[in-house]
């Protein structure tokens, strides 16, 4: 799931128990105006979310339990979002209990008639998670991910029989492994890592981005070998669309290549990346680094540059102008005038969550 798009899902029920699911033609059914907000958060723009759920609020627009809950939720990735962790956590402490009867539809039967269940969207449990590691709390914010996790896995359980609501679940479980995984790579505890990625892969999830990410870990410990068997399985799969798929097999072979210096290997494989996809920003930004170690940084910086006029919306992320100022650094003697006129660009085309910094005028 990506961190843009909430997962507002309430929990799922079977289409035969669930009258309501039919008059459900459009977000805005789910909640008050929710349509513009997904809109906003497509588009990067926090700042007018956070003035939206201000003004609904203001006006006493959000009538039920369920449109209070959905725009808070928008609220705390908004904060998020824009670096205001604290306010964020104020946000979320206005929540005493997420498993609290009043946040179950059934504590409301002439609002939610035909509802039962959690009304809590599951980004804002993540949230709940998220902030604490954002603001220097590293332990409570994995506690609560491993309580999440938890979470996730009892409600797998409640819907064995119901496979549309089973595979929500599951996808869930794979996102949560995933945060816990990556916040256990930044302390290189890979041991743990390893155990939680592979008691996903031998229940039968082969996910791809878990294989990837499986291989990646083995390469970091050393086993070149156990990554080359990963990323051969993900070849084997077949849960996305062909490009991507194909795409992610090329990325892994790169990064084999690269562990073996064999950079002009790796360009090649990032070359056909772009050339099905101009928009890879991953391959884009690999292809560059690799250019860079070949020495020749003229190239490199021209790749990085090529891909912010084509696609900025995609290529702009902080890992890439941070990368990009790092080569004008290498390679002019004015690179503060021409850092300053990337910085410029940026102001009028990126997201209001991009971290201007990175530029490091």
């Amino acid at each position: 799931m990506e961190a843009d798009s909430l997962d507002l899902q309430p929990e799922p029920l079977p289409p035969s128990s669930d009258p309501l699911s039919n008059k459900f033609a459009s977000l805005n059914d789910l909640a008050h105006e929710l349509a513009s907000l997904q809109d906003l958060s497509n588009r990067g723009s926090w700042r007018s979310i956070l003035d939206k759920v201000a003004r609904a609020r203001s006006l006493s627009l959000l009538t039920t339990p369920h449109d209070h809950l959905t725009y808070l939720a928008y609220n705390v990735l908004a904060f998020t979002k824009l670096r205001r962790f604290k306010e964020a956590l104020t946000e979320l402490e206005t929540v005493d209990d997420f498993d609290s009867h009043h946040y179950r539809y059934e504590t409301y039967p002439k609002i939610y008639p035909t509802r039962s269940g959690s009304m809590v969207p599951f980004s804002l449990r993540w949230l709940h998670a998220l902030v604490p590691i954002k603001l220097g709390d590293r332990q409570e914010g994995l506690d609560r991910l491993y309580l999440l996790l938890d979470f996730v896995r009892g409600k797998m359980k409640e819907k064995e029989e119901v496979a549309a609501s089973l595979d929500v679940w599951r996808k869930r479980e794979v996102f949560v492994v995933n945060n816990i995984v990556t916040e256990h790579l930044k302390g290189k505890e890979h041991g743990v890592c390893l155990d939680l990625i592979k008691c996903l892969l031998a229940r039968g999830d082969s996910d791809p981005h878990l294989l990837s990410k499986l291989g990646y870990i083995q390469m970091q410990i050393g086993d070149l070998e156990g990554a080359k068997g990963s990323f051969d399985e993900v070849e084997k799969q077949n849960s996305l669309n062909e490009t991507e798929l194909t795409n992610m097999v090329s990325r892994n072979k790169a990064l084999m290549y690269l562990v073996e210096k064999d950079y002009v290997s790796a360009v090649r494989e990032y070359d056909a990346c772009i050339e099905r996809d101009a928009m890879d920003a991953v391959a884009i930004n690999n292809k560059a680094i690799c250019l860079m170690y070949l020495r020749d940084l003229s190239d490199s910086i021209k790749v990085l540059e090529t891909s912010l006029e084509r696609v900025p919306t995609v290529a702009l992320n902080e890992t890439l102008v941070v990368n990009l100022c790092s080569m004008y650094e290498l390679a002019y003697v004015n690179h503060s005038d021409i850092k300053r006129t990337l910085s410029n660009w940026i102001s009028k085309v990126a997201p209001d969550d991009f971290d201007s910094s990175c530029t490091r005028i």
